[in-house]
């Protein structure tokens, strides 16, 4: 019984560790279908069918970039993972140098604002070490920002 009781133990935790592992696991980039995810599992390239309210985000709807959306992760950097909180101030600098018009090119649409997103004190102490730029629009963006 003391056995059954251990491997059913065992069994929960490993699922609660492989789902919470899956929860962060970085997307592939562009999407094949609608999906929530986690802020953390964005990488370049991924679309967003729309930017979320100002404030600390948790969860965003990644889209295709080929459907309608009105936000692309356009850079990202990633902050030292043995680095002590720097405070807010200095992450925000820290992401803002790679979040400027150039990253867009010449070939940027009309109405597209660059939007930082930096680790907050309690992402850090959860292991958040990444920074994104975002192009975010009114209207909806004409596909694949990057490509």
């Amino acid at each position: 019984m003391v056995g059954a009781v251990v491997t059913v133990a065992w069994a929960v935790g490993a699922l609660l560790w492989w789902q919470g592992a899956q929860a962060r696991a970085p997307l592939a980039g562009d999407v094949a279908a609608p999906q929530t995810v986690n802020a953390v599992q964005l990488v370049l390239g991924t679309c967003l069918d729309e930017l979320p309210p100002d404030g600390e985000v948790s969860q965003v709807r990644a889209v295709p970039c080929a459907d309608e959306h009105r936000a692309q992760v356009v850079a990202r950097t990633d902050l030292g993972a043995d680095e002590v909180w720097p405070g807010q101030q200095a992450v925000d600098r820290r992401v803002a140098r790679v979040c400027t018009p150039d990253v867009l090119g010449s070939d940027a649409p009309e109405g597209v604002d660059l939007v930082v997103w930096s680790p907050t004190e309690a992402s850090w102490r959860d292991g958040d070490r990444t920074g994104l730029c975002l192009a975010a629009a009114a209207d909806p963006l004409p596909g694949d920002l990057l490509g």
